[in-house]
């Protein structure tokens, strides 16, 4: 009868440490990473707000993680060049996309990528968000939502809405607005920056980020409407959002990270847990602050949730607006 029970107890040990036995690798695999430069890709070129987010993040982890993480440009293609480099890329942790509101967009905007974006990139972290800020030259005879609504009504096809582009935050937070409201607005895109041209009356309306326009603002060369994230922003307190008169608006640009689909868990999980650390830190949530955008932490589960969201929300906007690229 003891050995019966000696027997069964080995063999329940036995069963045990088989069981244990593959997250040892996983283990060890977290706890060793990284063991060489991790890289950053990013669409965007540098010195703008995404550029400034990765390289923030990006020298949080090297200080934290003892090992290099250098951001690199690949511009073009509105960021599907920097996307689609990661999604060929080895699902090792070593390359990292930071995933932006052009994602989001581009998974409908263009007809033939050569990736599945919510398929292919793994959610890694997100990072921050910020509000666009609806402006209009002080020429427009309207202090408010309302009256900006009431006075396109009565004018319509004759306010000119400028924007960096086709498909960029600027246009599709316009669309929105238009989709939403029933108004008209003519969309003037633009190569560069379009703010001269909404400085000097030739452009009636922009939604632009509030880094370029607060100045503008609080010199009386521009007047703000409304601010378009969830909540006011702290850079424009006295401002209030679109959503205060248009329930249920919402337009902020945002950036994550993500990497090559299938990259093991633990290295996410890894990445997750000291990106969120970062945004807890006073020093970078204050740093963000300057940009005009708050920390947004997130699981890798709940990042791919709103990847989900953002993506099937904006591919209605670009359907309904029929939205084209050139």
């Amino acid at each position: 009868m003891q050995c019966m029970k000696s027997s069964r107890r080995q063999f329940f040990n036995l069963a045990a440490g088989s069981i244990a036995l593959p997250f040892v690798p996983r283990l060890a695999r977290a706890d060793a990473y990284p063991a060489r430069p991790v890289h950053v890709i990013l669409g965007f070129p540098p010195g703008i707000t995404p550029d400034i987010t990765a390289r923030v993040i990006g020298q949080w982890l090297s200080d934290r993680l003892g090992r290099q993480f250098i951001v690199e440009n690949r511009t073009g293609a509105a960021g599907n060049i920097a996307t689609e480099l990661v999604v060929r890329a080895p699902p090792d942790g070593y390359t990292l996309l930071l995933v932006t509101l052009a994602n989001a967009v581009n998974a409908t905007l263009y007809d033939r990528l050569n990736f599945n974006f919510l398929r292919d990139i793994a959610p890694v972290a997100s990072v921050i968000r910020g509000p666009l800020v609806m402006e209009v030259n002080p020429s427009v005879p309207a202090k408010t939502v309302p009256e900006f609504i009431a006075y396109a009504k009565a004018n319509p096809g004759k306010m000119n809405m400028a924007s960096a582009g086709p498909g960029t935050p600027q246009h599709v937070a316009g669309e929105l607005f238009m989709m939403m409201t029933g108004i008209e607005m003519v969309h003037v895109p633009y190569p560069g920056t379009p703010l001269p041209d909404v400085l000097s009356g030739r452009m009636q309306v922009i939604f632009n980020p509030i880094p370029t326009s607060v100045g503008y603002i609080q010199e009386g060369k521009l007047h703000a409407l409304a601010v378009t994230g969830p909540t006011r922003a702290q850079a424009l307190p006295d401002v209030p959002t679109v959503a205060e008169f248009l329930p249920g608006y919402e337009a902020s640009s945002w950036y994550g990270i993500g990497a090559p689909k299938n990259t093991p868990p633990e290295l996410i999980e890894k990445l997750n847990s000291e990106i969120n650390a970062a945004l807890a830190d006073p020093a970078i949530k204050a740093r963000f602050i300057d940009l005009g955008a708050e920390p947004m932490a997130m699981t890798p589960a709940g990042f791919s949730k709103f990847l989900t969201d953002e993506t099937e929300k904006w591919g209605k906007v670009v359907r309904v607006a029929n939205i084209k690229v050139e």
